[in-house]
């Protein structure tokens, strides 16, 4: 195929999740070129590979994209993932962005003796001078292989689970107690089934606290700009959730409710799966850090001299479970009748598609703020990428803003052709200033 038969475009958005979505709002508000891929349907992630009972975890009023309000659900309410999903088609549809679902990008390269890259499509060549892997960061479900495959008990991911219906018969164990496997572990519990719950370190908010909803703390408290996470907190899950109108998990509560607590899967050998002996130290550091949210939260309160309701009682914890004052450090999982395994542990990346030099031994994008080590490579859509709440909706669209902003400083460069520094200051590369942050957008 010669070149004059590849389609050409300026930009190539591959994925149209959140991510894909928010990127090529902000290039079209530019008038940038572009296309944007997707394999499957538009924030096909959250139809197929979520569970059934799946809602947003953050109110409808903050977690979305600021140009499109939540239509047929209460601000304060959080969306089902069947409305989140349709949310970002009526999104696309508003904007008229151009994407294109039903391909699928088998790989990408760097031109040959020209700049820019090509990419092989199912639906044929594509040349572009940049490339946004908008992909995100939960693409391959990451299980721990403690368990084999034999050992004859069903094990599923998360991303596969979908209702306590589709697991055989029994007792199930919860591997991960971040948003995932709290709520899982307490859809099976009210089904009826014995239910074992796996905790390794988390953090947890309050989902509401003196009449506002954790994500308005987090916001005016500053806790979303958080540039990194803290020292040994790299792989800390959040224990939240906006299941049944949205509560405060509490890991008393769930045992409490007739799940048996443990500490970290750490081995497995004749049937017998071995715990550490962390969960004590992992609920109380949770605590340690729901109590100095609050503490903050007054704080704030008292500062800004605000009229909200007192809340001594967020304050009282229950007495220790059993569970957790002499736990289980190996359990017998077909003696104590457990089926199946749940893993909610979390995913790993997969940009085989993308060949370019751009990644680390362990196959993760070498960037800053989503701009790739690659000239030309982008990537959205990355935990932390640029802060703390660039997992969230809103998170991705300033960081999508902000990419967008760096693909016009680079066009302003590739546009001057001048042998000498120009006279002229406008004829400069255009930098755009910093994006500003809107927490409540």
């Amino acid at each position: 195929m010669t070149s004059q038969q590849i389609e050409a475009t300026e930009v190539l958005v591959v994925g149209a999740g959140q991510a894909g979505v928010a990127m090529s709002e902000h290039l079209s508000q530019r008038g940038i070129a572009h296309i944007v891929l997707e394999r499957r349907r538009i924030a096909e992630r959250w139809r197929s590979e979520r569970w059934d009972s799946l809602v947003a975890n953050g109110p409808a009023w903050h977690d979305r994209f600021p140009g499109l309000e939540f239509t047929g659900v209460d601000p304060d309410a959080f969306a089902p993932k069947e409305r989140v999903a349709a949310y970002f088609e009526e999104y696309a549809e508003r904007f008229e962005l151009p994407i294109r679902t039903g391909v699928n990008v088998t790989s990408v390269r760097k031109a040959s003796g020209a700049p820019g890259f090509i990419a092989e499509t199912s639906a044929g060549p594509i040349r572009a001078r940049y490339v946004v892997a908008a992909t995100g960061a939960f693409q391959n479900p990451s299980i721990p292989p403690l368990v084999p495959s034999d050992a004859g008990v069903h094990q599923i991911h998360s991303s596969g689970y979908r209702n306590p219906e589709q697991l055989p018969d029994g007792g199930v164990l919860v591997v991960g107690a971040g948003s995932s496997g709290v709520q899982i572990a307490d859809e099976l519990r009210r089904s009826g089934r014995d239910v074992v719950l796996a905790v390794g370190p988390h953090d947890r908010p309050p989902q509401r606290y003196r009449g506002r909803n954790f994500v308005w703390w987090l916001g005016v408290l500053g806790k979303w700009e958080a540039s990194a996470p803290p020292q040994g907190a790299e792989h800390v899950t959040i224990a939240v959730s906006g299941a049944n109108g949205g509560r405060t998990i509490d890991f008393r509560e769930l045992s409490d409710s007739g799940i048996t607590l443990v500490g970290r899967a750490n081995a497995f050998s004749d049937g017998v799966l071995r715990f550490g002996t962390d969960l004590a130290a992992n609920i109380a550091r949770g605590d340690d850090n729901y109590l100095s949210l609050l503490d903050e939260a007054d704080a704030y309160i008292e500062r800004n001299g605000l009229d909200l309701p007192e809340e001594p009682e967020a304050r009282a914890f229950g007495p220790t479970p059993e569970c957790v004052a002499n736990p289980i450090l190996e359990l017998d999982l077909a003696a104590a009748g457990i089926t199946s395994i749940v893993w909610a542990t979390g995913f790993t990346v997969d940009y085989s598609w993308l060949e370019v030099d751009a990644f680390d031994e362990r196959g993760r994008p070498v960037q800053q703020r989503g701009v790739s080590v690659e000239p030309g490579v982008y990537f959205l859509g990355i935990p932390w990428q640029s802060r703390r709440g660039s997992s969230f909706i809103w998170g991705v669209w300033h960081d999508a803003k902000y990419l967008a902003d760096q693909i016009e400083i680079q066009r302003g460069y590739v546009a001057y052709e001048g042998d000498s520094y120009p006279a002229d200051a406008d004829s400069l590369p255009a930098h755009p200033a910093p994006p500003e942050i809107s927490y409540a957008g």
